[in-house]
């Protein structure tokens, strides 16, 4: 390692790829000339936007009580009134930017700085374009998270909302706190808040255990960016929207930044993490992130010693049956896409079957609920500008319109059945629009979202994917379904790009595009026939095509079903483990 480079960090850099920090640090400029991935952008528009919508309402309810700081100002001004406003005693700053600290390193900006009126100093609160709570019924709990009120500074413990973990809010409170407390202006009470989407209450954070992990995290972190300590790459989640993933060091054309293939441009001075870790085998290609670290403290460090083991799990391991990460090893090598863990493959069938995707935008709203029945697909959709009331309307209909099917079958004596793939979204999407528009014509009310999703009825083929098969490239439907032979029309599907779509659909930024619509039309309408086609390919082919475990010199895992019991699980018609 070379030596020490004059360095900065903000608390942005606190999480994620270590690797990533260096490159950034090691090659500024590089990555100026390639294009920011839309969904980022997207996002940090949102976030943006919903800042000035918080300091907006908090300023216009006690004016007299902030300072907002100009956010035209250069850096050095910005930090200058900040330290103004603050040895002023302003009650309430927004928009405060702290001075760099050149020994340090540390820098950092906040979006409200409260004065502490009982202990003195200021407590830092940031406004963040996700959720820190969640609604709860106030039952008794082991423990209930501290809120204020948004306007009067009053924390107490709250019964009625549920934490929701973000380490990396804790994290940026903390460097916060000690960049205050250089100053002697941290407020003694140790704690931060933090301001979420909903914008309802201020979540306060006691930074009395914080302060010590980050203490660490940072140390290393500005030891990684000066230079002074080593880094490799090593595949995580983090590498899906990553430049350095498929651009290398020292690259002279922005081409390969947006290119999927594996193959470095030879215009590349290094070849990019990708293809790194192919070159080397690593053992991250098939278990990123976590599971990684800890096979590497095994001597595992490529693909083929994973394949390799013999003898008893990993004490440490925490991942699921060890068996089977040796298994995706194997499968990796000889070029599987998926195997089989069981003699037979079998998913729920029924008489009535509908496909469902949804379609939403941000946190706004799910503007697109697409169906398919009877090889016909039929959209449920709104294209007023989310958030809007017509949302209520669409999925007034769409709701309508599958108990109406579902009503039918049953009065004719049939099964049905309605399929998703990874529920997680459209269950969200059900309980809050259920929530968001009760009362209006169609909309169920929450016991009617529960009593289905809680069915036997609604099937997430997600769920029949991964109890049936190990998956060496992935679970995404984009990687499954073409297995079973479906491909996109669109060559550009996903859901980061929908965004995009969906914002020239509605003309958020320009005139509206039509043809961006029947983009999305025809992307959700591939969401739904992927499935279709998954779940048939389960029934008829997958047996057949599909190598099992004991390919792979593998065995069934103990602890689960007989084919017998499998006859009667549960949704998904997969096995599942005896507790």
């Amino acid at each position: 390692m070379g030596g020490s480079r004059v360095s900065f960090l903000d608390a942005r850099s606190l999480i994620g790829c270590r690797h990533r920090l260096r490159l950034d640090a090691e090659n500024p400029g590089v990555l100026a000339e390639v294009r920011e991935d839309p969904g980022v952008q997207q996002r940090r528009d949102a976030a943006t936007a919903h800042r000035a919508k918080v300091r907006d309402e908090l300023v216009a309810a006690a004016p007299a009580d902030w300072v907002v700081i100009d956010p035209e100002l250069r850096g050095a001004a910005k930090a200058a009134a900040t330290m103004a406003a603050i040895e002023a005693g302003a009650p309430r700053i927004w928009g405060g930017l702290l001075p760099q600290e050149a020994d340090t390193g540390r820098r950092g900006g906040v979006e409200i700085l409260l004065r502490d009126d009982d202990r003195g100093g200021y407590i830092p609160i940031i406004v963040v374009n996700h959720k820190v709570t969640d609604p709860r019924r106030p039952d008794p709990a082991d423990f209930h998270p501290m809120t204020s009120d948004l306007f009067r500074w009053q924390p107490r413990r709250d019964k009625h909302v549920k934490l929701r973990p973000q380490p990396r809010d804790q994290q940026r409170l903390a460097h916060l706190y000690r960049m205050l407390q250089r100053y002697g202006m941290a407020s003694p009470a140790l704690v931060g808040g933090a301001i979420g989407l909903v914008a309802d209450r201020i979540l306060v954070h006691d930074l009395t255990s914080v302060l010590a992990d980050y203490d660490q995290r940072y140390a290393d972190r500005i030891a990684v960016v000066r230079g002074e300590l080593p880094t490799r790459p090593s595949k995580v989640p983090e590498c899906r929207q990553c430049p350095w993933w498929v651009r290398g060091p020292g690259a002279q054309s922005s081409d390969t930044a947006q290119s999927s293939d594996t193959a470095q441009s030879s215009e590349t001075a290094q070849p990019s993490c990708e293809a790194t870790l192919a070159q080397m085998r690593d053992v991250s290609l098939v278990a990123p992130g976590s599971r990684a670290e800890v096979l590497r403290l095994h001597g595992i460090e490529t693909v083929d010693e994973l394949a390799a083991w013999e003898g008893e799990d990993p004490d440490d391991w925490q991942h699921g049956p060890f068996a089977e990460t040796v298994v995706t090893a194997r499968a990796w090598i000889d070029g599987a896409p998926l195997v089989r863990r069981f003699e037979q493959v079998s998913v729920r069938r029924a008489d009535v079957e509908v496909d469902v995707d949804l379609e939403s935008y941000q946190e706004d709203g799910a503007y697109l609920w697409g169906t398919l029945l009877d090889d016909v697909y039929r959209p449920f959709v709104t294209w007023d500008p989310l958030p809007t009331e017509d949302e209520g309307r669409s999925f007034g209909e769409f709701w309508t319109w599958l108990m109406e099917r579902r009503a039918e079958a049953h009065a004719a004596g049939k099964t049905f059945a309605a399929y998703c793939y990874s529920r997680t979204a459209e269950d969200k999407w059900l309980y809050e629009s259920a929530r968001r528009f009760a009362g209006r014509p169609g909309v169920p009310t929450h016991e009617q979202v529960r009593a289905f999703v809680d069915s036997a009825e609604w099937v997430d083929m997600f769920q029949a994917v991964t109890e049936q098969f190990i998956c060496p490239n992935g679970k995404g439907l984009k990687k499954i379904a073409p297995v079973a032979g479906f491909g996109w029309r669109d060559p550009e599907a996903g859901g980061e790009a929908s965004m995009g779509w969906y914002r020239r659909a509605v003309g958020y930024d320009a005139a509206v595009d039509m043809s961006q619509r029947t983009r999305l039309f025809v992307y959700n309408e591939d969401d739904v026939r992927a499935t279709q086609v998954l779940r048939d390919w389960m029934s008829k082919r997958a047996v057949a095509e599909v190598p099992s475990l004991a390919d792979f010199g593998a065995v069934r895992p103990a602890g689960w079903d007989t084919q017998a019991e499998r006859d009667h699980a549960g949704s998904s018609g997969a096995p599942r483990q005896r507790p």
